[in-house]
């Protein structure tokens, strides 16, 4: 339909319809999509609130005293069999 248009426009008037079809595509709105409950409903089902602290599975990296290699194997080691 633009390209009808067009051509019985002068240069002048070409770069009107197309500076004016830019406008009207430029002011429109995809549609929302539809991938769960409305946000805006007060009453929309949604998952509980759980409190999970960022550094809980912290563990100090400070500098130890060094070990018996052979008492840190052995607290390590997986127990004897009989």
């Amino acid at each position: 339909m633009y390209a009808q248009i067009a051509r019985r426009l002068d240069p002048f008037g070409r770069r009107l319809a197309a500076l004016l079809l830019a406008a009207v595509a430029g002011c429109t709105t995809p549609p929302a999509p539809l991938a769960g409950p409305d946000p805006s409903d007060p009453h929309a089902p949604s998952r509980p609130v759980a409190y999970r602290p960022v550094v809980a599975p912290y563990a100090s990296a400070r500098p130890a005293d060094p070990t018996a290699w052979r008492e840190q194997n052995e607290r390590v080691a997986p127990p004897e069999k009989p």
